[in-house]
C-alpha cells in the first residue's frame, strides 16, 4: 500500500531572475525574505552581494543573476532573498520575484540538452513546462559554493 514509484511527487518553488524562470526543490528552501541591504565582504566572488543578519546568524547572500552570468538589475524593495539550506549551510539567493509553488512528478522533468559551452546549463538539473512556460530546475549544489568560506 505504501509502495511508491520513481515518479514521486515533487514540489518546486518557482521564481524569476531577469526575464527567465527558474525553480528549486521546496525541501531545500528555509524561508523567503524581502530584500535587505547587504554588507559587502572583501575578496569575495563577484556574484556574492555580501552578508545580512538573519536573527543573529550571518547569512551570505548570492546574486543569482550574477552567478548564472545573467545581467544583474538594480536592486529594489521588490527583490526577494530565498534562504536555502544545503549541506548544513544557509545561503541567501537574491532573485527578482518568487512566482509560485508547483507540484509535479519526476516524470514531468526532462533532462536538459548537453550544452557544455553554455555555463548556465551546468547548473540546470532539469527542465519542465508549466502552462507553456519553460522552467529551469536548478541544481542547488552546483549553484551554491561547497564550503561557507568559498562564499565569504
Amino acid at each position: 500500500m505504501a509502495e511508491q514509484s520513481s515518479s514521486k511527487d515533487l514540489e518546486l518553488l518557482t521564481f524569476r531572475v531577469g526575464d527567465q524562470e527558474y525553480s528549486l526543490d521546496i525541501m531545500s528552501v528555509r524561508e523567503i525574505r524581502g530584500w535587505t541591504r547587504t554588507t559587502p565582504m572583501p575578496h569575495s566572488p563577484s556574484y556574492m552581494r555580501g552578508v545580512i543578519n538573519l536573527r543573529g546568524t550571518v547569512l551570505p547572500v548570492m546574486d543569482l543573476a550574477a552567478r548564472l552570468n545573467l545581467p544583474s538589475l538594480e536592486t529594489s524593495d521588490r527583490n526577494v532573498i530565498i534562504v536555502v539550506h544545503l549541506n548544513g549551510v544557509l545561503t541567501g539567493l537574491l532573485v527578482d520575484a518568487v512566482s509560485d509553488i508547483v507540484a509535479m512528478t519526476a516524470d514531468d522533468l526532462q533532462t536538459p540538452p548537453d550544452m557544455a559551452s553554455d555555463p548556465q546549463m551546468a547548473v540546470v538539473r532539469a527542465l519542465t513546462v508549466i502552462e507553456d512556460r519553460m522552467i529551469r530546475v536548478l541544481d542547488l549544489a552546483a549553484v551554491v559554493p561547497a564550503r561557507a568560506d568559498d562564499a565569504a
